[in-house]
């Protein structure tokens, strides 16, 4: 939620800084992407921490992180203070994307995307709640108070996270089997349910944090199309966001065009302030994040990851094709529901699958270094959607659009599905079968993925 909100008031900032501080376009963009510079150069690195040192730690760390300087983004006094300061804040928010791995660790088989999809609801609660938030704080109080009150919800998190067990499977991969067994009884008990027989083993304890596992025979190709996925949905999203405002301001598409001429007429600094009407409009777009969610968790387990990915990238690419169209506003409005919805559901899906598909030993750096591409692709988004918008709205469509074909293309051609298998713990054994429960198997030795049990 915390992540969603601080995302979301890069397209809120924009528009009012560009006119308070009257700042050039190229400005503007350069405030977005500054954020995701510091995801990018973090990311690897958090995922490397998360690794290493325990998905607790590594979340913990880049919470503390993140609430300081998003509190201290509220009191910068000039451009170049807010640019410093909310680059530091993205650096932090590249290590939200941990709390994925350490949850979907905790996940049965059966449960896991319903689960991680669910939790991804609260992406869509927190970008409803800036949206709202904005139009309570920015017509009185400004956005030095709504930078500093979009950091709260990360103040409670921190509270809360001392009380926030450590991932089992991690535990047992790095020796740790007193604490693991520990976490296994809490989850028993808290769940009424008896602990299995027998003793948890670890065949292999192997390095961790590696980035030449990444690139194994077995996993190169499938890292490799990954990064492109991850780099097109977050290029995809954030470019609809940033468009989503420009398009309100306009009218429609054919709107843009012809402003542009005039604006260029006129003065470069020319700017608009965000209305209420905008402010509606963009949380209608903001609300379309909750039916991506479920159109989602009804169709991945039925028809597979990577085809609910390469679902959710076209639908998008043809949403941006009809863009071209010169649609009244309200028509305008539901394209950009529909692609927005089918853009975050890809992006929720991407995330469903990429902790599944690396072992634990992996799965945090795998994680990481996807998120990393993504914030390449959000770093890049803000110069084609704010400033490639100004020379030339239809070429600035047809490259999401075209992106988004590709990374269609590419979710058909990822060698594994992981609908249907449990974790794998080692990049050295196959994938594990997760254990069900006690009666559920012939009496001897019991095996699970996350260990074994004799």
């Amino acid at each position: 939620m915390a992540d969603a909100m601080e995302m979301m008031i890069l397209s809120i900032l924009a528009p009012q800084l560009h006119c308070e501080w009257r700042l050039p376009s190229w400005q503007v963009a350069l405030l977005t992407s500054v954020v995701f510079v510091g995801m990018m150069s973090s990311s690897t690195l958090w995922g490397n921490i998360s690794d290493q040192y325990g998905r607790k730690t590594g979340l913990k760390i880049s919470v503390f992180w993140t609430l300081y300087y998003g509190i201290l983004s509220g009191f910068a006094p000039v451009y170049s203070w807010i640019l410093v300061l909310r680059g530091l804040v993205g650096f932090g928010i590249g290590g939200v994307p941990q709390s994925v791995t350490l949850y979907a660790e905790f996940l049965p088989m059966k449960a896991r995307a319903k689960c991680i999809l669910l939790i991804e609801v609260f992406w869509a609660i927190g970008t409803v709640f800036e949206v709202l938030l904005a139009v309570l704080v920015m017509p009185t109080l400004g956005w030095r108070w709504l930078l500093i009150l979009s950091a709260l919800p990360l103040l409670l998190f921190a509270v809360l996270c001392f009380w926030l067990p450590e991932s089992a499977r991690y535990d047992v991969l790095s020796g740790n089997q007193e604490k693991a067994i520990a976490t296994l009884k809490r989850i028993a008990t808290e769940n009424g349910a008896p602990m299995p027989l027998g003793k948890l083993i670890i065949s292999r304890q192997e390095d961790r944090g590696k980035m030449r596992d990444l690139f194994t025979p077995h996993f190169r190709w499938t890292t490799l199309l990954l990064w492109f996925i991850w780099f097109s949905n977050a290029f995809s999203y954030y470019g609809l966001v940033l468009l989503t405002t420009e398009f309100f301001q306009a009218g429609d598409v054919c709107s843009i065009s012809s402003r542009r001429k005039e604006v260029k007429a006129k003065c470069s600094l020319t700017c608009e302030y965000l209305t209420e009407e905008d402010y509606t409009d963009l949380l209608w777009t903001t609300l379309s994040e909750f039916p991506g969610v479920l159109v989602t968790l009804w169709i991945i387990d039925r028809i597979g990851r990577k085809k609910t990915m390469a679902l959710s990238f076209f639908v998008f690419s043809f949403c941006s094709l009809l863009l071209f169209l010169c649609v009244g506003r309200n028509v305008l409005t539901v394209l950009l529901f529909i692609a927005r919805a089918f853009i975050s559901g890809g992006f929720q899906a991407a995330y469903v699958y990429t902790p599944e598909v690396y072992p634990t030993a992996t799965r945090a750096l795998g994680l990481g270094t996807c998120s990393g591409m993504a914030r390449v692709g959000a770093l890049i988004t803000p110069f084609i959607a704010q400033v490639m918008l100004e020379s030339s709205v239809y070429l600035t469509l047809v490259v999401y659009s075209g992106c988004c074909l590709l990374a269609a293309v590419a979710s058909c051609f990822l060698p594994i599905e992981t609908k249907g298998r449990g974790l794998q713990e080692s990049s050295h054994r196959e994938w594990g079968q997760e254990m069900v429960g006690r009666g559920s198997h012939s009496p001897g030795v019991t095996r699970s993925n996350s260990g074994s049990q004799e």
